[in-house]
C-alpha cells in the first residue's frame, strides 16, 4: 500500500515536470517560429516557386526579424543558464567533520533504497530540506584561512555534487535524541529518490534558471543600456515564470507525498515522537533568539554556543510548564550532536551564521563583533545594555534641557540619578521625603485627580514630555545605528565564505526577528534599564541571564518578574506610585548616582 502510494506521488510530480518541460518546449517553439519561416522563404527563393517583389520584400522583413529573434532567444536562454540559482546560506560539514552523523544518514537511505545526500550542511534553524546544488557556479573557490564556517566544510566542497544536499537544522542536532534525529530527516531523505527522476530535475532546473534569471535582471547598480537589455529578459523569464508556477508547485506535493509516503516504513512510531520535539525546539529557539541572543547583537557581541543554549531554554521550559513533563527525562539519551566530531566549533559556526541571518551581522569576529560564553553573559551583556541604555537616557534628557528637581538638595542628585527620570515622567514630582516614604504613606499612592481642566491639562503635559523623551530616544538609537553600517559592511564582505558568497550582503538581515521597537517601547527599555542600574548600584541587586525571557534582574536572591507593569505606569499614566513602592520595599534607592558607561 505504502509503495503504490509514493508511486503515485511520484507519477503526478512527473506529469507536472512534463507540463514545466512543455512550457520551455513551447517557448522554444516561439523563438523558432521567424527563422523556420525565414528557411521557406529563402527555400522558395531558391527553387523558383516563392518569386516576385511581394515574396522578396517578405524575405527581407522576415528574415532579419528572425536573427534578431535568435539572437534574443539565444541571450535570455545564456542568461536563464548561466545565472546563478539561490542557495541558502549554511555551515558545510564536510565527512571527516561529522563520520558518524554521515553514516547514519547513509544507512537511512539505504534502508529507504533511495540515493544517499551528496553533502550535509547545517542551517541555523528548525527545518530541514534537500537543496540542488548541481549549477555549475555552485562550485566554489577554496576557503580563505580562518574562515571558521568554510573550514568545516572544506573538503565538501572537493567534489561535484550528484545528488542534493541535505541541510539539518542545527537546534534539532542539540534537543533531539539520535533516534529522534532519524525519524525526522526520513522524509526528507526519501526525497532524493524522486529528485533523481530525469523529468523532474529537469523541470526544477528550469524553474531555478528562471528564478535565477529574473534575481539577476532585477539587479541594481548597472548601465542604461544593461538595464534596457536586461529588462527584457527579465520580462520574458517572469511571463515563463508564471506560466509554470502552478505545475511546479503541484510537481513539489507529489515529491513530498512520495517521498512521506516511502518514508512511513521507517521509525513510523518514533517519528510521532519526535514531531512534537519538533515543535518543541522550534518554540525554545524562537524565544532564545528574540530574547536572549537579539540583546547581546545590539550590543556588538554574539553567544557562541547557541545551540547548546537551546537545550538550556527548553529545558527550563520542560520544567515550567507541566504540559512537557517527561521530556526532560530524554535528556539521559545520547543527543544528535554527538554523531560530530568537534560540536562546539560546529555551534560557534551556526551561531556566527545566525547572527548575520537574523540580525545582519559580520561575516566573522572583530573588535566591535565578540563571542560571548553564557557565563559571561549577564556581566558582559545586560550589565553593559542596562549601563548602556540609562546613559543614553540621561543624554536625551540633558539635550531636552531636564534638570534635578529642586527638592532634590543632596550632592549625589547632580549625578545620573532615577529620581530625575522619576521626576520627568510624574504627573506629580518626587522630593527626596518622598522617595525616602514607605508605601503606605501619602505620597506612595497616586495623586488624586482633579476634577475639572486641570486633570487634562496635567495629562496632556505628561503626555507630551513622555512622548518628547521617547523621540529624542529614538533619534539617538537612531544616530548609533547609522555610524555602524559601513564597518560592518566591510568586514561582511571581507569574510565572505563559500556558502556565504552565494548572497547578497545588501539584504542582510535575510530573516528580522522583530519589527522595530516603537518609541514607547524604546522609553519603556530605557527606564528599566535605569531602575536596573539603581537596583544593582544602591541594593546589590545583580544582572541575571532568563532562558526564556533573556536579560532580568536578580534582588535578594528572586527574580524581579513584576517591574514591567510597574514601569509602564509610570511611563502611560505618569504614576509613579508602583514603581515607588516597589523601590521602597527592595530597598533601592532612586537619589542616588548611578554608574553608567
Amino acid at each position: 500500500m505504502t509503495g503504490m502510494g509514493g508511486e503515485a506521488g511520484v507519477q503526478s510530480a512527473r506529469s507536472r515536470a512534463l507540463a514545466v518541460l512543455h512550457i520551455r518546449s513551447r517557448a522554444l517553439a516561439v523563438a523558432l517560429l521567424p527563422a523556420a519561416l525565414a528557411v521557406v522563404l529563402l527555400a522558395g527563393a531558391s527553387t523558383g516557386h516563392l518569386v516576385g517583389a511581394g515574396w522578396h520584400a517578405t524575405r527581407w522583413v522576415v528574415t532579419p526579424l528572425a536573427v534578431l529573434v535568435l539572437l534574443a532567444a539565444g541571450g535570455i536562454a545564456l542568461v536563464v543558464v548561466r545565472s546563478r540559482p539561490a542557495v541558502s546560506p549554511t555551515v558545510p560539514i564536510g565527512e571527516e567533520s561529522a563520520p558518524d552523523l554521515y553514516r547514519m544518514v547513509r544507512d537511512l537511505a539505504d534502508r529507504l533504497d533511495v540515493p544517499a545526500p551528496s553533502a550535509i550542511a547545517l542551517t541555523p534553524d528548525c527545518d530541514s530540506w534537500l537543496e540542488d546544488r548541481t549549477h555549475l557556479s555552485h562550485g566554489p573557490p577554496p576557503p580563505q584561512d580562518g574562515d571558521e564556517i568554510a573550514g568545516l566544510g572544506r573538503h565538501a566542497h572537493r567534489r561535484t555534487a550528484t545528488a542534493p544536499v541535505l541541510v539539518i537544522g542545527s537546534p534539532f542536532l542539540w534537543w533531539m535524541r539520535v533516534g529522534e534525529l532519524r525519524a525526522v530527516l526520513a522524509p526528507v531523505v526519501a526525497g532524493t529518490g524522486p529528485s533523481a527522476h530525469p523529468d523532474i530535475a529537469a523541470a526544477r532546473r528550469f524553474v531555478r534558471g528562471l528564478d535565477a534569471a529574473v534575481a539577476v535582471t532585477s539587479a541594481p547598480h548597472r548601465g542604461p543600456v544593461a538595464r534596457t537589455v536586461l529588462a527584457g529578459v527579465g520580462w520574458v523569464a517572469r511571463v515563463l515564470l508564471r506560466s509554470c508556477r502552478g505545475h511546479a508547485a503541484e510537481m513539489e506535493r507529489g515529491v513530498a507525498a512520495a517521498a512521506a509516503e516511502r518514508a512511513q516504513a521507517v521509525d513510523y512510531g518514533l517519528r510521532i515522537v519526535a514531531q512534537e520535539q519538533v515543535g518543541l525546539a522550534y518554540a525554545g529557539w524562537d524565544r532564545l533568539l528574540t530574547r536572549v541572543a537579539l540583546p547581546a547583537w545590539r550590543m556588538g557581541r554574539w553567544p557562541a554556543r547557541l545551540d547548546a543554549g537551546v537545550v538550556a531554554a527548553l529545558t527550563e521550559l520542560s520544567r515550567r510548564d507541566r504540559l512537557a513533563e517527561g521530556f526532560a527525562s530524554r535528556l539521559g539519551e545520547r543527543p544528535a550532536c554527538d554523531l560530530l566530531e568537534e560540536p562546539g566549533a560546529v555551534d560557534e559556526a551556526a551561531s556566527l551564521l545566525a547572527a548575520r541571518l537574523f540580525h545582519g551581522g559580520p561575516a566573522e569576529p572583530g573588535p566591535d563583533w565578540s563571542p560571548v560564553d553564557w557565563q559571561e553573559y549577564p556581566e558582559e551583556v545586560v550589565d553593559r545594555k542596562w549601563r548602556t541604555d540609562a546613559a543614553r537616557l540621561h543624554r536625551v534628557l540633558d539635550a531636552l534641557g531636564v534638570r534635578r528637581s529642586p527638592g532634590h538638595t543632596t550632592p549625589e542628585a547632580h549625578g545620573p540619578t532615577l529620581a530625575r527620570v522619576l521626576d520627568h515622567l510624574s504627573a506629580t514630582p518626587t522630593t527626596d521625603t518622598d522617595a525616602g516614604r514607605g508605601p503606605d504613606t501619602d505620597a506612595s499612592r497616586s495623586p488624586a485627580p482633579d476634577i475639572g481642566p486641570d486633570t487634562d491639562a496635567d495629562t496632556a503635559a505628561d503626555n507630551e514630555r513622555t512622548s518628547a523623551l521617547a523621540a529624542g530616544l529614538t533619534a539617538e538609537l537612531a544616530r548609533e545605528e547609522a555610524a555602524t553600517p559601513a564597518d560592518r559592511k566591510a568586514s561582511s564582505a571581507a569574510g565572505q565564505g563559500p556558502d556565504t558568497a552565494l548572497w547578497d550582503d545588501g539584504t542582510l538581515p535575510l530573516f528580522p526577528l522583530q519589527p522595530p521597537r516603537t518609541a514607547r517601547e524604546l522609553l519603556a527599555d530605557h527606564v528599566t534599564a535605569m531602575v536596573c542600574c539603581a537596583a544593582m548600584d544602591t541594593a546589590g541587586a545583580t544582572p541575571g541571564l532568563d532562558w526564556l525571557d533573556g536579560p532580568s534582574l536578580i534582588v535578594n536572591g528572586d527574580r524581579a518578574a513584576d517591574l514591567t507593569p510597574r514601569v509602564l505606569s509610570l511611563i502611560e499614566d505618569g504614576d509613579p506610585a508602583p514603581l515607588r513602592a516597589w523601590l521602597v520595599e527592595s530597598g533601592i534607592r532612586p537619589e542616588k548616582p548611578v554608574r553608567l558607561v
